[in-house]
């Protein structure tokens, strides 16, 4: 277990350890498959992470074991792995910024993957090349079942947001959670960083008052038996959401996988759109990434 191996990756050495300790129990996922999973969808992962401050969510020992969240670099990062200060008011341990790691190159993908954090989670502006920070670039939503509502009803409630968006001129792109819903993204462009957030709360709120039945809008939990929660609050700057391609931290290796339209019209029972590592590395392989584009116009969002 405790064997450490030195690979070369892209010019940079890098120290993996403990690769056949199984961080998926219920499936005999190990580290070194993750770290494999990571290197063989980086070329369609990388571009989403590109300059987004990455939160890692990690698992040291596993998903059945304590996980933490880690914004702040691991003091023995190598110094080739870009880090950007990010101020953190209101951080629960009262820090005033935090050094996020940056995620943009598959030496550092490999390096975060051997930290076993399973799961990257992003947030929906970018920062420049000296770490200025941007408006928000990305709209999204994030549909939340709640039992014994599954994805099968969030994909229903992703049809309605999709007319709704688009009748306002805004294309949208679906992908699963890898865990009980999916997430919608948008990209945008807007004029102040509190706009995405406003005009998200507006539409949820819109289709939470016309289909009482299927949505809601609050996060109060006795509101969601049987309801899918369009959670718009992900728009908030300081929040993060899981990145397209990451791992879950579920039972079996699930990822956040992007779906095509069709695919979510199609859905019929929840495991039409449950993906593990292996699928996704197949659905890669021969459709390439379905969030391509995303970004190619970006929507102004009405007034």
């Amino acid at each position: 277990m405790g064997d450490t191996t030195t690979v070369r990756v892209e010019g940079r050495l890098l120290r993996l350890s403990n690769l056949d300790k199984v961080l998926y129990r219920g499936a005999g996922f190990t580290k070194a498959e993750v770290i494999d999973y990571y290197s063989r969808v980086a070329p369609v992962l990388l571009p989403h992470l590109a300059g987004r401050p990455a939160t890692l969510r990690r698992y040291p020992d596993g998903v059945d074991g304590p996980s933490f969240y880690e914004k702040n670099v691991p003091r023995h990062a190598p110094e080739w792995v870009r880090t950007v200060r990010i101020e953190t008011p209101g951080s629960a341990r009262g820090n005033e910024y935090a050094d996020f790691v940056v995620v943009e190159d598959l030496a550092t993908l490999v390096w975060v993957a051997n930290l076993a954090a399973l799961e990257l989670h992003v947030p929906q502006w970018t920062v420049g090349p000296r770490g200025g920070r941007h408006s928000p670039d990305l709209l999204v939503f994030d549909l939340d079942p709640g039992l014994p509502a599954t994805i099968v009803e969030c994909c229903r409630v992703a049809e309605l947001l999709r007319a709704e968006l688009e009748n306002d001129g805004v294309p949208v792109f679906a992908k699963t959670s890898g865990s009980k819903g999916m997430q919608l993204y948008a990209a945008v462009e807007v004029s102040s960083p509190e706009r995405t957030s406003v005009y998200a709360k507006e539409l949820a709120q819109r289709l939470a008052r016309e289909f009482p039945e299927l949505v809601v809008s609050t996060m109060a939990k006795a509101a969601r038996p049987g309801k899918v929660l369009i959670d718009w609050s992900q728009n908030n700057p300081s929040k993060t959401t899981i990145a397209p391609y990451s791992l879950r931290a579920r039972a079996t290796p699930t990822a956040s996988t992007p779906v095509s339209w069709d695919e979510v019209e199609a859905c019929e029972r929840p495991e039409d759109l449950s993906f593990v590592a292996e699928e996704v590395v197949v659905r890669v392989t021969h459709g390439g990434d379905l969030f391509t584009g995303l970004h190619d116009e970006p929507a102004r969002l009405p007034a």
